[in-house]
């Protein structure tokens, strides 16, 4: 295959993927398990740049860049590109890809997962490849469970193992806050803690929420089963649970995915403030606003 023309650098933002609910509600043979989750991705994330024609690689900047290795096979970006090449059968480099990892390691907000999509859209849009949504979930699915709904960033009811997508009722527009209190969680070790693997499935979702306050209600009888086995791990993430709570203008508050990443539903236009007043108080934790839409 020739090599591509050097073009301009694209650029997506990776979005963080927030469970709003995260229900387990079984466990396959092959230790998979089996998850009912409202997702949802908010205008926040890591910035992952391509650059076609350019010389072979990845490099990795940003706060939380230091972590990862940009020559491992275990990159998702670097795993993403090799699954695209073999379902394609071309070689498609060179390729440089350029990760501003702004996201929290390993904290329950699909991180790596949304960088894996983020470089499959890249290279299926700036390369021409033509490969439909469908075809691009299935390259997805064995590179991660959240990477298929992480592909489209759209609000979505995820369920099985994180292949049967569906999407999201209307929500309301309003503020979010994600919150991480600088620590790590081992999400193998919070599925090991999860003494019940075989829960209920979440309730009905409406087509629509009417406001904030209904929302939120329908929110309270969801769940979050992996969130009391995640504090009895790292207690810390109840403290900012108990925090977000008596923030002004905060609705709802849950941590989201195998934690230790917090969220808060805010009224919309308050986010901002709350985001600073905590920050003010709490200058050592990762806080970000946002809004839902």
């Amino acid at each position: 295959m020739t090599a591509p023309e050097n073009k301009a650098p694209a650029t997506q933002l990776a979005r963080a993927k927030v469970n709003l609910s995260l229900h387990v509600t079984g466990q396959r043979g092959d230790g998979y398990h089996l998850l009912d989750s409202l997702v949802v991705f908010p205008k926040i994330g890591d910035r992952l740049t391509m650059t076609a024609g350019s010389a072979d690689g990845l490099e990795i900047k940003g706060p939380f860049g230091e972590g990862l290795a940009s020559d491992s096979d275990n990159n998702l970006v670097l795993k993403a590109r090799k699954a695209l090449e073999q379902r394609t059968g071309r070689e498609l480099g060179p390729l440089h890809f350029t990760l501003e990892k702004t996201l929290p390691i390993a904290s329950g907000i699909g991180g790596g997962s949304s960088d894996a999509a983020a470089a499959l859209r890249l290279m299926n849009e700036e390369l021409a490849l033509g490969l439909e949504e469908r075809e691009l979930e299935e390259i997805a699915l064995p590179l991660g469970a959240d990477v298929p709904v992480c592909l489209a960033s759209r609000p979505a009811l995820m369920r099985g193992i994180g292949e049967q997508l569906q999407a999201a009722p209307n929500m309301p527009d309003c503020g979010i806050l994600l919150v991480n209190p600088g620590l790590a969680v081992s999400t193998p070790a919070v599925f090991k803690a999860l003494t019940n693997k075989t829960n209920s499935p979440m309730p009905e979702a409406p087509q629509s929420f009417a406001d904030l306050e209904v929302f939120c209600a329908w929110l309270q009888q969801t769940r979050n089963d992996l969130q009391a086995p995640a504090i009895s791990i790292c207690p810390e993430i109840g403290v900012v649970l108990d925090t977000l709570e008596k923030l002004p203008g905060v609705v709802f508050a849950r941590m989201s995915g195998s934690g230790a990443t917090c969220l808060a539903l805010c009224v919309k236009g308050q986010e901002t403030a709350a985001g600073l007043k905590l920050k003010a108080a709490r200058p050592n934790w990762w806080i970000q606003a946002g809004t839902l839409a």
